[in-house]
Order: C-alpha cells, then structure tokens, then sequence
C-alpha cells in the first residue's frame, strides 16, 4: 500500500512539474503519462533513479511541448531592461501558511522563459549550462530570466499574503513627453 502511494505522490509530482512549466493541463497530462510508461519497468533497486530519469523526461517534453511559446517569451525577455523591479522590504518573508495553490498561481504568473528558468535552475537544481542548452537560449539570457523570474514570484507571493503592493506607477513629464516613474 504504501509503495502505491510513493507511487500516486510521483505522479502527482510529476504531473506538477509539466503543468508549471507548461502553464497548462492537457500537454502536462500527455507528458506526465509518457514519463510513466518508461518508468513502468523499474524495479524497486531502481525506483529512484526512475524516479530521477522521469523528472527529466517530463522537463524535455514539456519544453517540447511549448517551444512556440517559450521562443517568443525569451525575445520579450531578451529585450527586457535589468532594472531592480520593485520588490518587498527586506524584511518581508514568505508565509508560514502558505499552500502550494498560492504558489502555483505565482508562478503560473510570470512569463514563461522567466518561469522555466527559475524553475529549472532554482527549483530542479539544473546547472546554467543544461538551462541553457534546455530552453534553447544562451546563459546570459537564462541568467537574466532567472532573474526577472525570482523577482516576479517574490513580487507575486507578497501580493498574495497582502500588506504589500508595489509603489504606485506615477505619470511624469519629462522632456515634452509623458512616462512613468
């Protein structure tokens, strides 16, 4: 029994993993479901190497799934300005209650090569180099993306737990034109 539910906690992590890189369900369920057919095979000695193999399945499929996308969101990344974002107090920390579902909508938030990114290398462990050659981009590019995209979640969690909101966007004349500060 508890082997089949180390094995539905796998699945739903796996499944997990697709959705937030995907930012939807049907491709995530496709690759969730390829990643488990090769996992099938694997015997107890080598259920965490599987285990290991399918999360990596699931990364290359679902990138595959969404290299449209992920294509025009690392061009708007690309052009992005590496200006400090507007962020919290250094004080500010993460909530204690916290649920994954806030989490998701966070980073579900951020656009998809800067989430990719942060999930990739922050969250998965991945080395630039394999971000790199992952997401299809240079690693300054996936660098630069990880960046926006730590700034969007921390942005997008203190937005969530509430007594935070950005400074507000103020129109300012400069030099005849309008622009804000």
């Amino acid at each position: 029994m508890q082997t089949l539910e180390q094995a539905n906690n796998g699945a739903a992590d796996l499944y997990w993993l697709a959705f937030l890189l995907t930012g939807s369900p049907e491709p995530s369920i496709d690759v969730t479901l390829e990643a488990l057919d090769s996992e099938e095979a694997a015997t107890s000695f080598f259920s965490t190497w599987m285990l290991a193999w399918s999360r990596r399945v699931v990364i290359a499929k679902a990138l595959s799934a969404i290299r449209e996308e992920l294509a025009v969101s690392a061009r708007r990344t690309a052009t992005r300005d590496g200006k400090k974002a507007d962020l919290p107090p250094r004080n500010w920390a993460l909530g204690r209650d916290t649920t994954k579902g806030q989490v998701e909508r966070a980073l579900l938030a951020i656009d998809v090569f800067p989430r990719c990114a942060l999930l990739l290398l922050l969250f998965e462990g991945i080395s630039l180099e394999d971000a790199a050659i992952l997401l299809n981009a240079d690693r300054d590019l996936v660098r630069k993306a990880q960046m926006i995209g730590v700034q969007a979640l921390t942005r997008n969690l203190a937005r969530m737990q509430g007594g935070w909101t950005p400074t507000a966007i103020r129109p300012c004349i400069f030099r005849g034109r309008t622009r804000h500060a």
